[in-house]
């Protein structure tokens, strides 16, 4: 007998949006805009040593984002593509299968998928009514095996942001033995003044972990570029349990040219962020509830009406991504794109 995990029948499928040909995608958060220009020159400089292996340790673009951060280059880890920074926060934590990985659901479909692949048991809290996280009951539910704790904040894929007074509660409540992951994969969009910021809590909480990618705002989800900032021995241990060489020349190059553009690259989420307040309110005024969205997408709670509401666009060439039972996912892209969408969304039955 072939020896397989028996385990692997029963772990999650990630599911991508769809992309159908001559239809508009809004089905997996990805941004318009191709990558700034001086991304795509690094790129193309890059492509012409793909004969030789990428910097195994990625030095320059870890002395980049140290920089950019204001932190020391030993608490930085960069992954492909904060993902798999995930998976490797499991590896590194959990060691059996009575351990415990914890979040809210629904949040980031991922979670469940590398806590398994992982071997660890998966532990979730729903969201508040108002689909945000539940800070009190996930602290409530952290047992003396939750090794690992995931916070998405703004939440994929209903949008909401964590506030900052709630969550300095919630690593209070949860305490310094387990570690806690604030995913912040949309922080560039967003505008609430009151949503937390990871990487000013850092010095102070040892067990903390802020994701960040270059997928979104930075317009490189093709490159798969991720990273953490944490403290040096959480930085380290990721290190140790990351693929060699899993972050390529092109991706490193791309992401270290984002960073010396930075400013008129993230100048374009000024741009994501009225399209997604625009959207949200057309949407509202058209009957459907709506979420304070943080991110570059909004969230219909449809329901079991979910996958109705998904052929629906779909046979209007307008795809969205549908979480069956729960609700509905929508990029929010360009001004036309979003108008077709609001057009279809005006003409669904309710």
């Amino acid at each position: 007998m072939t020896p397989i995990r028996p385990d692997l029948d029963t772990l999650p499928a990630y599911v991508p949006g769809r992309t159908v040909p001559g239809a508009i995608k809004l089905a997996s958060n990805e941004v318009a805009d191709p990558p700034a220009p001086p991304v795509l020159e690094a790129i193309a400089r890059a492509a012409a040593g793909a004969n030789r292996y990428p910097d195994l340790g990625v030095v320059e673009l870890t002395a980049r984002l140290a920089e950019a951060h204001g932190v020391a280059a030993e608490r930085i880890a960069v992954g492909c593509g904060s993902v798999t920074i995930c998976q490797q926060l499991v590896q590194a934590t959990c060691v059996g299968p009575g351990d415990e990985v914890l979040f809210a659901w629904r949040s980031f479909e991922a979670y469940p998928i590398v806590t398994q692949i992982g071997g660890a048991a998966v532990r979730t809290v729903p969201l508040t009514a108002d689909h945000r996280h539940d800070l009190g009951a996930m602290a409530a539910a952290v047992t003396d095996r939750t090794r690992l704790v995931f916070v998405c904040s703004p939440n994929n894929p209903t949008g909401p942001a964590v506030h900052h007074d709630e969550f300095v509660r919630f690593l209070a409540a949860v305490g310094p033995d387990v570690l806690v992951v604030l995913d912040e994969a949309y922080a560039e969009y967003v505008t609430d003044p009151d949503a937390v910021s990871g990487r000013p809590l850092l010095d102070d909480h040892p067990n903390l972990v802020v994701l960040r990618t270059f997928s979104k705002a930075y317009r490189m989800a093709g490159l798969r570029v991720g990273y953490a900032l944490a403290s040096v021995e959480v930085a380290t241990a990721l290190r140790k349990v990351c693929p060699p060489f899993s972050v390529s020349a092109l991706a490193q190059a791309g992401a270290i040219a984002a960073l010396e553009h930075s400013a008129e690259i993230l100048a374009g989420c000024a741009d994501v962020v009225r399209e997604r307040d625009r959207v949200a309110a057309a949407l509202r005024d058209n009957g459907f509830t709506v979420p304070d969205s943080q991110a570059n997408f909004v969230w219909l709670p449809l329901g079991e009406r979910a996958a109705e509401f998904a052929a629906h666009c779909a046979e209007r060439k307008v795809i969205v991504r549908p979480f069956p039972s729960d609700g509905v996912r929508v990029t929010v892209s360009t001004a036309q794109e979003n108008d077709a969408l609001l057009d279809v969304a005006a003409a669904f039955p309710r």
